[in-house]
This record gives C-alpha cells, sequence and structure tokens, in this order.
C-alpha cells in the first residue's frame, strides 16, 4: 500500500507473527540535504531501499541495503566529485516502550526514514577523493598539481640555527685536505 511517506511501511501482516517476513523495497529521496563537511547528499538524491522486514517477539526487524548519490569536494583538490554511498541497516522496531529500542511500531507501520538518514551519515567519506592518487594543490601557488607528483617544500633552515651554516665537521672536510694540515 503506497504511502504519502514513503519511509513510512505498514506492518500489518505481519505484527505480532513471530518468523513471518516481507520483502522490503522502494526508491524514495530524504526532502533534505543529509551530511555536513566535504560530501553531502542533495536533497532530491533518490534513495533506493531494499531488505527484508522480520517479525519477532519482541517487534519487527529492519535490516537492509540503501544505495544513493552524494556531491562532495575531493579534499585534496577541490574538485566536485559524485559518490556513490553504499548504506547497511539493522534496527529493531518494539512492540511497547519496555523494550530497549527507541523506535517503536505505531499505528501498524515502521518508519524508516531516521535510520536509513544515520546511516547514510555515517556511510559519507570524512575526505572525499577525486581519484585515489590525487596529487592535490601546491600549498605555495594554490595551483594543482598533477596525480603522481609530490609537493617537496623548500628546505628552510631554522633561523635560530642559522649562525651554525658555515661550521664544517671533520666529516666535512674531504679526505685529501686533511693529512695536509702538517
Amino acid at each position: 500500500m503506497p504511502t504519502a511517506k514513503p519511509f513510512v511501511q505498514h506492518v500489518r501482516d505481519i505484527t505480532h507473527k513471530p518468523g513471518e517476513s516481507r520483502e522490503l523495497s522502494f526508491d524514495a529521496s530524504f526532502g533534505e540535504p543529509v551530511g555536513e563537511g566535504l560530501a553531502v547528499i542533495p536533497a532530491d538524491a533518490e534513495v533506493r531501499v531494499h531488505g527484508l522486514l522480520e517479525s519477532v517477539h519482541e517487534g519487527i526487524l529492519a535490516t537492509g541495503q540503501a544505495d544513493t548519490t552524494a556531491k562532495a569536494d575531493c579534499s585534496r583538490c577541490l574538485d566536485p566529485v559524485t559518490l556513490d554511498v553504499e548504506i547497511d541497516f539493522t534496527e529493531l522496531f518494539a512492540y511497547d516502550r519496555s523494550e530497549d529500542s527507541d523506535l517503536l511500531v505505531a499505528k501498524e507501520t515502521i518508519d524508516l526514514e531516521q535510520i536509513v538518514r544515520d546511516a547514510a551519515v555515517l556511510a559519507l567519506p570524512f575526505q572525499p577523493v577525486c581519484r585515489p592518487d590525487c596529487a592535490g594543490l601546491n600549498p605555495e601557488t594554490g595551483e594543482k598539481l598533477t596525480p603522481g607528483t609530490e609537493w617537496n617544500p623548500p628546505e628552510e633552515i631554522d633561523p635560530r640555527w642559522a649562525a651554525l651554516e658555515g661550521f664544517q665537521t671533520s666529516e666535512d672536510v674531504p679526505a685529501d685536505s686533511a693529512g695536509d694540515s702538517k
């Protein structure tokens, strides 16, 4: 039975029938951006959810996967990136508040939106990259480095040690000039 809120699933057919189960499959969107930082699932991104609803003695166990796409900025070079996001979830919707679950079966329905949203946030990469070998930006010029190159900063001498720059040890003196001091 379709609902106005696609994440809300009717479970009347399996409520209080331990051992009964039903396949779960629907497409929806969160209606608002999900995530913060460099990677965000846009409000209108389609979320494909599939899984299983199982009736157990304590309530309805929802397990499944969802997949969607996120928009991100590469954490190394700041180029825009589209990422595939795979989400896994498992949650118990209890029949009454005496169980340890914060989620309840209400009016013979369960609302999967919050658990899928929470799992989606956890599935987003903390530092997305456009490609594994992205070299990032040159910190001095801001130019994008070509993949495979590595930026090596120029060697700077600490001003506190600058007075010792001209000092040479016996190991620094060439061998043939070391014996000429007679």
